[in-house]
């Protein structure tokens, strides 16, 4: 390790800390859990991870796309204790799922159900922090809304709105400071400039509430434990364990697919290897107090465009984290909740940005009926029978575009050619009915039959019968399978 290497390693380990720390105290608040919870979490994700993961530049804490399963869970499971119980077995799941080898599989995930998972993530986070950035819970229509903290949260997704223009883009040094942390930034200073010029006038908006720490017994208590008792009988935990372990290794398996285009690593991390680190860090999470870790693609291309050299730049981010949890809790309490509601809003509207709509609709049913069941299904009935109900409409939808491409007509004059581009059974009877019920009479009629090794008795008797009454339409065949061929003794046709 040089110097070069080093000082490239600092510079990108800060960039990554001022991504992830509002990034995990605005995942921490949208979950309903103490700020804390979110640093804890970056912390386990920065240092404990990176030290098992085989990936050299990804970053793992907390997820914003694991925000709406967190907070679905609180809600069915009715404590954080049972919580970190399930997050605890999901790990485990995530070492079985290591051990086994699993991590390959993740090909056989359609990617129009990913797409649509993403999608819902991205919406359910935009119902959910839109009432944290009114300053109103939701629940009642009369409650008014607080003019400062609309006006915070606005002032903050102008802000990362902004930064997102060439202009930013292109600038040396506004370009290098993240967007995230100027909406906190923004903020903060409207706090602090109002409680200097108008002491109070502020005082009805919600902030963070870090705890001060000057010992370590302080510390310790800020840490929660899972509950053991009587957690293998209760099914709820159960389901919320495989929820957290499949969505867990979905974003991170993709996260590190996305960082291996963004920067190739010869050789290539294993996925299993990525796994089993995931796993070491969910089970040490859940014993802290935690809350679900994932590899994240945004914080590692972060660290990757900083000029990453090695892993020192992640662990120097999880450092961070921790010094800023311990030491600088007052600073931290001047961040208005709105802000993070704000950067989860604006989280929410990139990943289900109108665009990647209008981009599944161009690429045909196939895709987009999949992508559109995935993401409504989420939203309405929860994340493990979204993602259920859209693997089957995409088995649908495949089998059906497979169905179609099965057997094919063309023409040529009054030349017809049949292909028969796959084995058939007899699903696709009814389909082989309509194209021989298409052929006129009098035409010359071609049968092309390489590719089919196999066909079901039904297939054989539709062609029998079209081949009786051939000629008598005058129709003429050429190469027309024969059911008294010797070759069908096996069922094949060759």
């Amino acid at each position: 390790m040089t110097l070069q290497t080093v000082r490239s390693d600092i510079l990108a380990g800060t960039v990554v800390f001022l991504v992830a720390l509002p990034l995990s105290l605005g995942i921490a608040q949208a979950c309903g859990l103490p700020p804390f919870v979110g640093l804890l979490t970056g912390v386990v994700g920065g240092i404990v991870v990176t030290i098992f993961s085989p990936s050299r530049f990804a970053v793992s804490g907390p997820a914003a796309g694991l925000v709406t399963v967190v907070a679905g869970a609180m809600e069915s499971l009715g404590s954080f204790s049972l919580l970190l119980s399930a997050l605890v077995l999901a790990g485990a799941l995530q070492l079985l799922a290591g051990f086994l080898r699993a991590g390959r599989w993740i090909c056989l995930v359609p990617g129009s159900v990913i797409q649509g998972m993403m999608a819902a993530i991205g919406l359910l986070l935009i119902l959910q922090q839109t009432p944290v950035a009114l300053d109103t819970d939701g629940d009642s229509v009369t409650k008014i809304i607080s003019p400062d903290s609309v006006l915070v949260a606005l002032g903050a997704l102008l802000i990362l709105a902004l930064w997102q223009t060439r202009f930013i883009k292109r600038s040396r040094f506004l370009g290098r400071i993240p967007g995230a942390l100027m909406a906190v930034l923004w903020g903060s200073l409207m706090v602090l400039t109002n409680d200097y010029l108008v002491p109070g006038s502020l005082a009805d908006l919600d902030r963070l509430s870090l705890p001060e720490i000057d010992s370590f017994s302080e510390v310790a208590a800020q840490f929660s434990h899972p509950e053991f008792s009587a957690f293998w009988r209760n099914g709820a935990v159960w389901l919320t364990a495989v929820t957290l372990a499949l969505v867990a290794s979905l974003e991170t398996l993709l996260s590190q697919e996305a960082l291996q285009k963004l920067c190739p690593q010869q050789p290539q991390p294993s996925a299993d290897k990525e796994l089993l680190a995931q796993g070491v860090g969910n089970m040490l999470s859940g014993c802290l107090g935690g809350l679900p870790i994932t590899a994240v693609i945004v914080r590692s291309s972060v660290n990757v465009n900083a000029g990453a050299r090695s892993k020192f730049s992640v662990l120097l981010h999880g450092l961070l984290l921790f010094c800023c949890g311990l030491f600088f809790e007052t600073l931290l309490n001047t961040i208005p909740l709105a802000s993070l509601a704000a950067i989860l809003m604006y989280t929410g509207y990139r990943l289900a940005h109108p665009e990647l709509f209008l981009r599944q609709w161009r690429l045909g049913a196939v895709q987009f009926i999949p992508f559109i069941v995935t993401a409504s299904a989420i939203v309405l009935t929860g994340m493990l029978t979204g993602l259920a109900l859209g693997m089957l409409s995409q088995l649908l939808c495949s089998t059906c575009a497979s169905h179609r491409s099965a057997i094919q007509l063309s023409s040529y004059s009054n030349h017809f050619v049949i292909r028969f581009n796959q084995n058939l059974t007899f699903l696709h009877n009814a389909r082989l009915r309509d194209l021989l019920a298409k052929i006129p009479d009098n035409s010359v009629v071609i049968a092309e039959y390489e590719s089919a090794e196999y066909m079901d008795r039904d297939i054989w008797l539709t062609l029998a019968a079209f081949s009786e009454a051939a000629a008598a339409r005058g129709i003429m065949l050429e190469r027309w399978p024969r059911a008294e061929d010797p070759q069908l003794v096996d069922g094949g046709v060759h």
